[in-house]
């Protein structure tokens, strides 16, 4: 597991660097296709800035997952940072590049995704079984 969350970690940090980048240098021109109204691209750049900065945080804490041994706990923690990426950052990159507004609505299920990530580290270094 310690080799597929390497594997993931990488994905997705690649992933996120490309989209960052066209974020950076290619979003606005497309965005002029949708509207040229400076407040509308401004509101739709910073929603995509949004989601690739969360998606390279949450690969990072991939990342740092793969130091740890396996476990359950460790494999949770990486689907459910997995998880808040897709719905989280890929929500906002789809509503963005398609202007679909509703898709917001999925959003803060990725963001759930990830906090029950991070809380779920907390269990990481608990007693198991019959330990105190």
């Amino acid at each position: 597991m310690i080799r597929s969350r390497l594997v993931i970690a990488g994905i997705a940090g690649a992933l996120g660097v490309a989209i960052g980048a066209f974020g950076a240098h290619g979003l606005e021109s497309y965005l002029v296709g949708f509207s040229d109204d400076p407040l509308y691209l401004e509101k739709r750049l910073s929603q995509f800035d949004t989601g690739a900065r969360y998606h390279l945080v949450h690969a990072v804490a991939i990342l740092a997952l793969a130091s740890l041994p396996k476990g359950r706990v460790s494999s949770v923690a990486t689907w459910l940072f997995v998880t808040g990426i897709i719905l989280f950052s890929g929500s906002l990159y789809v509503l963005v590049l398609t202007d679909t507004s509703w898709l917001g609505a999925i959003t803060p299920l990725g963001g759930l995704a990830w906090i029950a990530a991070w809380v779920s580290l907390l269990w990481i270094n608990a007693p198991q079984g019959n330990e105190s």
